[in-house]
């Protein structure tokens, strides 16, 4: 065994594929980049999500107590990439990288139109937001392309790296 720096753990851990984060707070939608998440719950569906303070998205969150986690595949990586590059203070993002936002059925943010999977998600607990910017989500409405039938999904393994979802196998289980 060899020391790995710790900078470096994260690398090891991603937790899934990388998803866009959804926010509209006073008339004004926008996303970002976001692969700091987990599955909490399967019924009703719950996660837990990271949004570091420093995002413009956090304090819109935080106040509307709603999102929508969009999940991209990987023809939509440059616009995802830059989209993570780009602050939603500065620029309107779905504007500015030519993503398309929809109205949702139950939240005030939007779906994202080129994404074969919209989760519409409520703050289901504020107990970690303060120490840990750890989010708690119900997802209250679930929505999928069914002209991405099989999409490839991506994950960050750092400093511009990624890898591409791959062959899909099956092993006997209990879960369905």
């Amino acid at each position: 065994m060899k020391t790995l720096p710790l900078g470096k753990v994260y690398q090891l851990l991603e937790p899934g594929p990388v998803v866009l984060l959804t926010t509209a707070r006073k008339g004004r939608a926008n996303v970002m980049t976001m692969s700091w998440h987990m599955m909490i719950e399967f019924e009703p569906p719950q996660l837990a999500c990271v949004v570091s303070g420093a995002n413009h998205s956090f304090a819109a969150l935080r106040a509307t107590g709603e999102c929508v986690i969009a999940i991209p595949a990987r023809k939509l990586l440059p616009k995802v990439v830059k989209v993570g590059n780009t602050s939603g203070r500065d620029i309107d993002k779905f504007a500015a990288f030519g993503l398309t936002p929809v109205p949702a059925a139950q939240v005030g943010a939007p779906l994202i139109a080129e994404c074969f999977a919209n989760l519409e998600c409520k703050v289901a607990d504020t107990g970690q937001i303060n120490k840990y910017n750890l989010f708690y989500l119900e997802v209250v409405k679930a929505w999928t392309d069914p002209a991405q039938p099989h999409p490839k999904t991506v994950h960050h393994h750092g400093y511009g790296k990624f890898v591409v979802d791959g062959t899909t196998v099956t092993v006997k289980s209990r879960m369905r």
